[in-house]
């Protein structure tokens, strides 16, 4: 829990750097255009009036300087119209624009100076700068390569913790199979000189099917990070194992069935990792139920191509807003527990048997069912 907590703190920190960016440089951005803006208008307001000196200017009149204010314009587009509303000239426009089209639309957006020309005038519309325009949109290309690096960033860091934790969970499992393998070895020595010299006890076949049994979760354990080859195994066989484990090792109260069909339902699996799946599934069925009645069914179907198992309990369920994290790791509702059961569960019947596995349904007080879904054998 502490690393997912520390991974969804990164996450909200790195959106909160993101939305700090952002909105700072919205604002920044914001002031620079409306000062550039307000330097705008100003140009268009001296070129106005150098306009205007020029309308009214005799033959004796230094038109030098308005004449330089007006052809220093070569950014903002200008468009003068009379006051019938005829184009009498233009400057920055392309030349495949409609000028007077695109006059309406600057005279609409209020984006005139009116100049006074003896008994008429005329008037000046314009707009920002190619430049300015630019400078606008700014913020949001950088909003949308901020959000890009924050998306890139978290991809990242889960990636580089799943593949570390991928490490830890591979090396722990190894390393347990490898230090139960000598007292496994040690315990089966013993049974068989218990069968020696206790042949009539009746005990005896039940302690060397437990032995045989960690015998087997080793081997489960020693394959964790390898890619088993998965052969055609009978789906009916491995549910009877996994109920007969059950039954012997849970109370009375809860009892389990199994739902097939009437022949052989054949998989490609690797059954010892598989039957631990169930296994652990049906665990977490008989410890949602809490000590008191209920009841397991699993249920093999053939739908097509596929083939689905079906464990279902009328156990405590689970809440609608925790469905959603039960196979993350470290996520567990009971008092005791690393959350890593249903977590490496799916991760068996995932990345090593292409299968998939999820909650069906749930609801509080009345129970939940998984599904595992696999392909079926291919004659």
């Amino acid at each position: 829990m502490q690393w997912t907590d520390r991974i969804r703190q990164v996450k909200i920190w790195l959106v909160a750097a993101a939305i700090i960016i952002a909105v700072t440089s919205l604002l920044v951005s914001h002031l620079l255009v409306r000062d550039l803006q307000k330097e705008e208008q100003r140009k268009m307001d001296v070129w106005a009036q150098a306009m205007n000196f020029v309308n009214q200017a005799d033959e004796t009149t230094d038109l030098s300087l308005a004449t330089a204010v007006i052809e220093g314009n070569n950014t903002i587009p200008v468009i003068v119209l009379s006051a019938e509303g005829e184009v009498m000239d233009y400057r920055n426009i392309d030349d495949d624009v409609d000028v007077k089209k695109y006059a309406l639309r600057m005279k609409a957006a209020g984006d005139t100076i009116r100049i006074e020309v003896f008994d008429t005038y005329q008037l000046v519309c314009y707009d920002e700068s190619t430049m300015l325009k630019r400078l606008t949109q700014y913020p949001y290309w950088a909003l949308g390569i901020v959000m890009i690096f924050v998306v890139v960033a978290i991809f990242a860091l889960l990636s580089s913790k799943r593949a570390e934790q991928n490490k830890v969970w591979v090396g722990l499992s190894k390393e347990t199979a490898h230090q139960l393998g000598t007292p496994i070895s040690s315990l089966m020595a013993w049974v068989e000189i218990l069968k020696d010299n206790y042949p009539q006890d009746e005990l005896i076949p039940e302690l060397e099917n437990d032995v045989k049994r960690l015998e087997r979760i080793a081997e489960r354990f020693s394959k964790i990070g390898s890619q088993p080859e998965p052969v055609d195994e009978s789906m009916n066989n491995l549910l009877d194992r996994v109920i007969v484990y059950m039954n012997k090792r849970t109370s009375q109260k809860v009892v389990i069935k199994g739902h097939y069909p009437n022949h052989d339902v054949v998989v490609k699996m690797n059954a010892s990792l598989f039957e631990w799946v169930v296994e652990n599934l049906c665990k977490n069925a008989v410890d949602a139920m809490e000590g008191g009645n209920g009841r397991i069914d699993l249920w093999l179907l053939e739908e097509d191509d596929i083939v689905a198992i079906e464990i279902a309990d009328t156990g405590k369920g689970i809440k609608k807003k925790d469905i959603k994290n039960v196979f993350r790791p470290g996520f567990t509702t009971k008092q005791r527990g690393w959350g890593l059961g249903l977590s490496l569960a799916k991760r068996i019947v995932e990345q090593y048997h292409h299968g998939h596995i999820y909650v069906k349904d749930s609801e509080v007080g009345r129970g939940t069912t998984f599904r595992i879904e696999m392909r079926k054998k291919t004659q």
